[in-house]
């Protein structure tokens, strides 16, 4: 499944940043960036229990926010992209 994974962590601190080059490490570890906090991440259902532990281990959710946006595979086929940024097709070749 395509899980679009956007997050805003505050950064008013030397904590704050730190959780936000954590969190984005653990999208890394899942998928893609898309845009500076947004990602695509194709995940299965085990992968999906475990990026959403570890992301909500290093929020904040008193200063931060997490959202995950569940993409099923027909409004998938629709998304358009445009402007600068390549991303790649996580479920396609590797060597092309």
């Amino acid at each position: 499944m395509l899980v679009v994974v956007a997050y805003d962590v505050n950064t008013q601190n030397a904590a704050g940043r730190r959780r936000l080059r954590r969190v984005a490490k653990v999208c890394e570890q899942f998928g893609q960036r898309a845009q500076k906090s947004v990602f695509e991440c194709v995940v299965g259902p085990r992968e999906l229990v475990e990026m959403r532990a570890k992301l909500l281990d290093e929020m904040n959710m008193r200063q931060d926010s997490l959202r995950l946006y569940f993409i099923n595979e027909a409004d998938r086929a629709r998304a358009e992209t445009y402007g600068q940024g390549h991303l790649w097709d996580l479920e396609g070749p590797l060597i092309v």
